[in-house]
């Protein structure tokens, strides 16, 4: 059994309650830290454990809290970005239904750490049972003392709000996020400047994942260098996952960074194996910005070595033969799904969520919304596939914010691994309209991918 941090305590009864919450231990990293750490050494210690971003970047957690501008008597921030959008991914919605407390001492400790005053959780607009979960929180934090003024004899103050969010995917952009959280807009801001100089207000400001926050509890309870032990490599620590698709048993689960894709799969531990007892044809690792992988790549590497659910191994031969562990997001796709119809849902997605702010991306995703839309439908040409190579390469790179490259990747990783299907949708339009390309040949040869990321 793998070591759980997080969700130790999931089916508690009652664990939502602060009274439960304490009497499993909650809330003693929030005594520690404000009464026998200075928030530089909280700071050190979210550095000594090598926390990684859960929201998708991965990137290091104290390294961006050192970089907080503190110019004297400016205000600073915190805000949580709560705004879980991207299809594949639930893991913070779990958390925070069912241990809302663990957010908020993380958003006690981490405000701490930061001289952040004020902090916000900004809610995805449609997470209301969420939302309401976390002010009914917040309020039996205020009343215990946990929140508001003098926090346990020390003299630090915190307010803690919890803001719905617009109801769109840019939102979960930190700038979007930020334009959002003023009331304007969500559109990102180009960088720099950078949130932590000029964020919130213009004030500085650190933008973190639900899952980040949350993991600042049992660092600062066991102590950085206790919590790099778990893991592997520079992926340390344990990770959420949202496994959903064609398996036996989809839900969240909590990992060791490290485990074995295929044990992550198929294990009674965790997913159960495909449903139904077909095969698997495919995965999007970490929510549906991330490129997809034929079975044989996602289970292996192209040399054949077995394939880790850690930053590393996931990305491991770049996006010829690898993918990302993004925000955790674990789709799986078995032997009778379309990777066309897929593709073009995503594409779908992107389109709609697009705030038409750069060109690349307002234009382009479209543009591949209704040249997928024809492929899938019966009415596409060779030329098309050529086609959609080329716009994805227009959109990559050239935008304010990674949206464009969020709508690029799947798009190229399905053509590079599955040209096949995509060109049998258009040679048998009638066929591919009445039944599944299947799992034959469903990945091009290790060489000819290769091929394909050098033209790009």
């Amino acid at each position: 059994m793998s070591r759980k941090l997080l969700l130790e305590h999931i089916n508690v009864p009652g664990i939502n309650t602060l009274e439960v919450y304490r009497q499993k231990g909650g809330y003693r990293a929030v005594e520690k830290a404000l009464k026998t750490l200075t928030p530089e050494e909280i700071v050190e210690e979210v550095k000594k454990s090598g926390l990684r971003g859960r929201g998708g970047a991965g990137f290091p957690t104290g390294m961006k809290w050192s970089f907080l501008a503190k110019p004297e008597g400016v205000a600073r921030y915190l805000v949580c970005n709560a705004d879980e959008s991207e299809p594949g991914t639930f893991k913070d919605r779990y958390l925070m239904t069912y241990i809302p407390h663990a957010l908020i001492e993380g958003m006690i400790v981490s405000s701490f750490a930061l001289g952040a005053k004020v902090s916000y959780i900004y809610v995805r607009g449609e997470m209301m049972p969420q939302i309401r979960i976390l002010e009914k929180a917040i309020a039996e934090a205020k009343a215990a003392g946990w929140l508001g003024k003098n926090i346990l004899g020390t003299g630090y103050d915190l307010e803690l709000y919890v803001q719905p969010g617009g109801g769109a995917y840019i939102c979960g952009e930190e700038t979007a996020l930020l334009e959002s959280l003023e009331g304007k807009r969500g559109n990102p801001r180009i960088k720099p400047p950078f949130p932590a100089i000029a964020g919130l207000y213009g004030c500085p400001t650190v933008v973190n994942n639900v899952e980040s926050i949350a993991a600042v509890v049992p660092i600062i309870n066991d102590g950085g260098e206790e919590y790099a032990k778990i893991g592997i490599g520079r992926s340390t620590g344990t990770k959420l996952i949202s496994a959903s698709g064609n398996l036996v048993k989809p839900g969240v689960y909590e990992i060791e960074l490290g485990l074995p894709v295929e044990e992550f799969i198929y294990s009674d531990e965790y997913c159960g194996g495909i449903a139904n007892g077909k095969r698997l044809k495919a995965t999007v690792a970490g929510g549906s910005s991330v490129p997809v992988l034929p079975a044989n790549l996602t289970l292996k590497y192209a040399n054949g070595e077995p394939r880790l659910m850690s930053y590393e191994s996931l990305s491991e031969g770049g996006f010829a033969t690898g993918t990302m562990m993004g925000s955790g997001g674990f789709i799986a796709f078995d032997e009778d799904q379309c990777i066309v119809r897929n593709t073009w849902n995503f594409s779908r997605f992107y389109h709609h969520e697009s705030c038409g702010q750069c060109s690349p991306c307002r234009e382009g995703t479209g543009w591949m919304e209704k040249v997928l839309h024809k492929i899938e439908h019966g009415h596409g040409t060779m030329d098309d596939v050529d086609l959609l190579w080329d716009i994805q390469r227009k959109i990559e790179g050239n935008t304010i914010c990674p949206l464009g490259d969020a709508a690029a990747w799947p798009v190229a990783s399905a053509i590079r691994h599955f040209r096949d299907e995509f060109e049998w949708h258009i040679k048998e339009p009638v066929k591919s309209q009445q039944q599944n390309y299947g799992i034959a040949n469903y990945a091009v040869p290790i060489e000819k991918a290769v091929e394909v990321k050098n033209e790009n």
